[in-house]
């Protein structure tokens, strides 16, 4: 059952009804599904891609991609239609297939990633306005990891709390006016950049990555995969009004047609960027690129109309990515998974706890990205890798009650985005899966207060040789990074 604090959910799709049946249609389904997707990452793509990978690399990562998204889409879709009896999120899937510390990981997993979103957000956001207001002589943003990016950014942590404690009523007005800001600039974009577009600068470095001589194409590839990832985040947000639908038919088609938009705007974004700059002069561009690009064929204008364009859109990002943020631990704690104290609501229906925690958290992380100097890159990477194990399991479950269930649709669309999650894992490499299980492994302590808390035993069964995998593996994380 939906949480109440997430009535924003409810209140905002009454803004796109289609009917006075309070039904939603394929068309709103379909704005769903984009606005859903859509963040902070599409504004980086061009240098994103750029630092990585060659236009024939960018367009075979975009076609494995595009292909593994649609066969998660449709786990997402058809688990929610077979499966009505599990309505606990992402991570609801994996406590029903592997039980419930795989749950938990989760959740767990899900939450940090949304955390460390949100920081990239607010990294990104002050990056914007250094490059209006900076100067050569003169930082003050720089790429979002000044000290007076990080006040200020700060400062807008601690008002978007207070603004949620008060209920959620005010961010669902907020999204749709952003959901707007963020598509505008990004049609603009397209059809300026397709006018603007070369071939003979598109095909210049074709194959070649000149930052990265020595990469092949797998290896180009590969470094995609990551990027790809991040900037589809939130897909999983297509199902959440599924009991809204006019026809329950219209959920998968929406979903499917929505990514096809989204992915037509990722691919054009990043491939017709290749085609005005080089990617040499791309891959050294601040973020956000897209504005920088923009304003290399229409002048300061161009500039202005992506970066007011970002800086609306992923504030109203950074608010909706705090309230679900804050849902799978909520419901975790619901689910006896989490500490009770993660449940704890105000008498608005927020979960204060959780809210004061997640915060916390992010500010946390803007001390270390204003001392180490970390930018909006390294936390897309992370963030990234951490959405790699629930989206795993999701589509593992899939396969496996497909299996049980003798679903032939089931099965074939779970295999195949499990096949996608595996190939992400390889394309992640072993080093960013080692970081990966060091950032899990302080989850544990939470799972284990919770277990204690309810009297239930949490080193038993297979429980035991998942927590002594995952404890071998943050050990052996430990020493690569120090030594």
């Amino acid at each position: 059952m939906t949480p109440d604090w997430l009535g924003f959910y409810r209140y905002s799709t009454r803004l796109t009804m289609t009917t006075t049946d309070n039904k939603l249609g394929l068309g709103a389904l379909c704005a769903l599904v984009v606005g859903s997707i859509i963040g902070a990452g599409v504004f980086s793509l061009p240098q994103n891609m750029a630092a990585v990978a060659s236009p024939l690399a960018v367009m075979i990562g975009w076609t494995i991609t595009g292909t593994g998204m649609i066969f998660l889409a449709l786990t997402f879709q058809r688990l929610c239609l077979d499966k009505p009896e599990i309505n606990t999120g992402v991570f609801g899937y994996a406590k029903a297939g592997f039980g419930d510390l795989v749950g938990f990981f989760s959740c767990w997993g899900y939450w940090l990633s949304a955390v460390l979103a949100n920081v990239s957000y607010l990294v990104i956001i002050f990056s914007t306005l250094g490059l209006f207001f900076d100067t050569p002589q003169h930082e003050v943003f720089g790429q979002g990891n000044t000290l007076v990016s990080a006040l200020l950014a700060s400062g807008f942590v601690w008002m978007i709390h207070f603004l949620l404690l008060r209920g959620v009523q005010t961010a669902a007005i907020i999204n749709a006016v952003t959901t707007i800001a963020k598509l505008i600039p990004l049609f603009v974009f397209i059809v300026v950049a397709a006018v603007a577009f070369k071939l003979s600068t598109f095909t210049l470095d074709f194959s070649v990555v000149t930052a990265m001589p020595e990469a092949d194409l797998m290896t180009q590839v590969k470094e995609t995969m990551l990027i790809t990832v991040w900037v589809f985040i939130g897909i999983e947000g297509a199902v959440v009004v599924s009991s809204r639908a006019r026809n329950r038919k219209d959920v998968g088609r929406a979903t499917i047609f929505g990514l096809l938009i989204t992915l037509f705007i990722y691919v054009m974004v990043s491939l017709l960027s290749m085609g005005v700059i080089t990617t040499t002069e791309l891959a050294q561009m601040q973020n956000p690129s897209a504005a920088q690009v923009l304003k290399h064929i229409l002048g300061p204008v161009g500039l202005w109309i992506v970066g007011l364009g970002l800086i609306v859109s992923v504030s109203g990002a950074y608010l909706s990515w705090t309230l679900l943020a804050n849902e799978s631990p909520y419901i975790g704690a619901r689910e006896k998974m989490f500490p009770s104290l993660f449940g704890k609501t105000n008498s608005k229906g927020t979960p204060k706890n959780i809210l004061l925690i997640s915060n916390a958290v992010v500010q946390f992380v803007l001390i270390w990205v204003t001392i180490e100097g970390g930018t909006y890159e390294s936390l897309l990477n992370v963030a990234s890798e951490m959405i790699l194990v629930p989206y795993l399991f999701v589509a593992l479950y899939a396969l496996k009650t497909g299996r049980q269930d003798g679903n032939i649709k089931m099965m074939l669309f779970g295999g195949m985005a499990s096949v996608y999650g595996f190939w992400l894992l390889y394309a992640a490499g072993l080093h960013h899966l080692l970081l990966t299980s060091l950032l899990y492994f302080p989850g544990l302590a939470f799972y284990i207060m919770a277990k204690r808390e309810y009297g239930e035993p949490w080193f038993a069964g297979n429980n035991r040789w998942i927590i002594l995998g995952l404890m071998a593996l943050a050990m052996t994380a430990a020493v690569v990074i120090l030594f």
